[in-house]
């Protein structure tokens, strides 16, 4: 039984790989970057929104032709699902994991840290949108100076 799962790529026992839960990620902040909720992502591509959400955490696989579809639907390349993947988590892609039992917990060490990262949140991801709907460059301009002020204000109190 660990044979086929060590085979599969797997950090542990019954856990996603890394390079799974960094592909769920991707497609979580560009659904939700489009304002998309799991539902109609889900409709658009024929899927529940159990299975959107199986997908966004890793806990299940996205097949090739799948993700060619969600690459149409949320308007991306298929390359944009693995940008930005640390070397850490790339290294334990199923064909690379035989042996490399050590980098493998590295990795879903860092895949966890993935998800306290401030460019993943929820938050972050509604600030950008509500920025990019004010209409006036001048407007945002101020209120982009006025948040790294705020930004750089905090860190010298720290």
């Amino acid at each position: 039984m660990m044979r086929v799962q060590e085979r599969r790529g797997r950090a542990a026992p019954g856990g996603p790989n890394p390079v799974d839960v960094h592909v769920g990620a991707r497609v979580r902040l560009r659904r939700t970057l489009l304002g998309l909720s799991q539902e109609k992502l889900g409709e658009a591509i024929g899927l529940t929104f159990q299975q959107v959400q199986k997908y966004e955490r890793g806990a299940n696989r996205i097949g090739s032709s799948r993700l060619f579809d969600l690459s149409r639907v949320l308007d991306v390349p298929v390359g944009f699902f693995f940008e930005d993947m640390p070397t850490s988590v790339s290294s334990c892609s199923p064909a690379q994991v035989r042996g490399n039992e050590m980098a493998m917990r590295g990795a879903a060490e860092e895949s966890a840290n993935y998800e306290a990262d401030p460019m993943a949140r929820r938050e972050t991801l509604e600030l950008v949108r509500a920025y990019y709907k004010i209409k006036d460059p001048a407007v945002r301009k101020k209120l982009f100076d006025m948040t790294k002020a705020l930004g750089n204000a905090a860190a010298r109190e720290d």
